[in-house]
């Protein structure tokens, strides 16, 4: 992989960490509804000329880094993979409709962003080893009785 991506005229690199939540921080993002949302977050990024560099679906949030061409936004990008998912999955989880909570909307509105610059190592460390992280946190509120 190149440090930079090239179109006809400009040489780029536009790396950005994104993280955003189902609604209510539902802790719904798992099993086969975990990994039809893997699939569809690398299909939409494919169909937006971005690449995805590291992808983590956890339970109750999605962390992706991904690079984009200079001629989509950030907005653009989160907006159309946040949409496009959410369509998908209430397609083909449709019990997922009859919630009253959910109201046709799947995410939250908000999302993060950072650009990745020279600390590109430590956030794709950071978004491959969430699981881990959360998995200690949740045995030690186990073990203070704490849920």
């Amino acid at each position: 992989m190149s440090r930079y991506d090239s179109a006809s005229h400009v040489f780029y690199r536009c790396q950005y960490h994104i993280v955003w939540t189902p609604k209510y921080r539902y802790k719904i993002l798992k099993g086969n509804f975990g990994k039809e949302l893997y699939k569809s977050i690398y299909v939409y990024c494919n169909m937006k000329k971005s690449r995805v560099v590291e992808l983590n679906v956890q339970i109750d949030h999605v962390h992706l880094v991904v690079r984009t061409p200079p001629s989509l936004s950030v907005s653009e990008l989160v907006g159309f993979i946040k949409g496009r998912t959410a369509i998908r999955l209430f397609a083909k989880f449709p019990y997922l409709r009859k919630k009253k909570l959910w109201g046709n909307h799947f995410w939250q509105r908000g999302y993060f962003v950072d650009s990745v610059g020279a600390n590109e190592e430590i956030i794709r460390r950071y978004v491959r080893h969430q699981d881990k992280e959360s998995k200690e946190e949740a045995e030690r509120q186990l073990q203070l009785g704490v849920e």
